[in-house]
C-alpha cells in the first residue's frame, strides 16, 4: 500500500526523544509532524520493561525534560509506573497525542535524492513520504539473549528481564541471574535475599534503599522552564 505526503517531519519513536522534539516543534510553531510508534501505548522502554525493582538510575529531579519539569516525584528514584506516568502527561499536557500514530513499526527508509524525500515502508507495506526523518528509536526495547551452551535444553522458565514473565512465581526458587548491570542491580534484591548471579566484569555499586523525594531535592512547584529552552535553575540536587 502506497500513502502520501505526511508532511515535512517524520519521527519515529515516541519515547523521550520523540516527545521532546515534537514539543520543541510545536513551540517553533511547526505542527506538520508526524510520530510513527510501533507499540500500541506510550512508554518506551518505560512500557517494555515491568521487572521488579525497575526503577530510573539517576536522581529524579534530573530525568525529566526541562519543557516538563515534574516537581512532585514521589521518590529521589522513581519507579517505572511513575516514569511512565510521567511520559503520558507530558503527551497529552502538550497535545503531542494527535501527532502519533500508534501500532505502526518501520521496517526501512529510502532517500530520492532528486525529490528530496524520505519514503519510509513500514512492515504493514504502507509507504509514508516526508521531507524530514528523525530516528528517535531506543535501544533498550530488545533483548539480547546470549548463546548460552544448554539452553535449549534447560527445563524450567527463563526469560530476559526486559520481559519480565510475570507469571512465573519466584518464590523458594533457585534463580540464576546472567549479568550484573543496571537491571540486574535492581531487581536482584527484589527477587532473592541471597541471590546467585553472573557477569563478565565487576561492577560498582551502592545501596539505593527507598528514599523518598525529601524537600531538599524536590523543585519549587513554582519553577516553570523558561524560554531558553535550558532547564531550570532549581531543578537541581541540593
Amino acid at each position: 500500500m502506497s500513502g502520501g505526503t505526511t508532511g515535512r517531519i517524520l519521527i519515529i519513536g515516541s519515547g523521550f526523544g520523540g516527545l521532546g522534539l515534537a514539543i520543541r516543534l510545536r513551540r517553533a510553531g511547526i505542527e506538520s509532524f508526524t510520530i510513527l510508534e510501533r507499540a500500541e501505548t506510550l512508554g518506551g522502554t518505560w512500557r517494555d520493561n515491568t521487572y521488579p525493582g525497575a526503577a530510573c538510575d539517576v536522581p529524579s529531579m534530573l530525568y525529566c525534560l526541562s519543557s516538563a519539569p515534574k516537581t512532585d516525584w514521589t521518590r529521589k528514584w522513581s519507579g517505572q509506573a511513575e516514569i511512565r506516568t510521567y511520559i503520558e502527561e507530558v503527551a497529552r499536557s502538550h497535545d503531542l497525542l494527535r501527532h502519533i500514530r500508534f501500532g505502526v513499526e518501520v521496517a526501512g527508509a529510502r532517500w530520492d535524492e532528486d525529490a528530496g524525500t524520505w519514503t519510509v515502508r513500514t512492515t504493514s507495506g504502507e509507504e509514508i513520504v516526508a521531507e524530514i526523518l528523525v530516528s528517535a528509536v531506543g535501544q533498550l526495547h530488545r533483548p539480547s539473549i546470549p548463546k548460552i551452551p544448554g539452553l535449549e535444553t534447560f527445563r524450567g522458565p527463563s526469560f530476559h528481564s526486559a520481559r519480565w514473565n510475570h507469571e512465573v512465581d519466584l518464590t523458594g526458587k533457585r534463580v540464576a541471574v546472567i549479568g550484573n548491570a543496571a537491571s540486574a542491580i535492581q531487581f536482584i534484591p527484589e527477587i532473592a535475599e541471597a541471590p546467585t548471579g553472573w557477569s563478565r566484569a565487576a561492577t560498582g555499586r551502592s545501596s539505593r534503599g527507598r528514599r523518598g523525594c525529601s524537600r531538599a531535592c524536590r523543585c519549587s512547584r513554582s519553577c516553570t522552564a523558561p524560554s531558553s529552552g535550558r532547564a531550570p535553575s532549581c531543578c537541581s540536587i541540593r
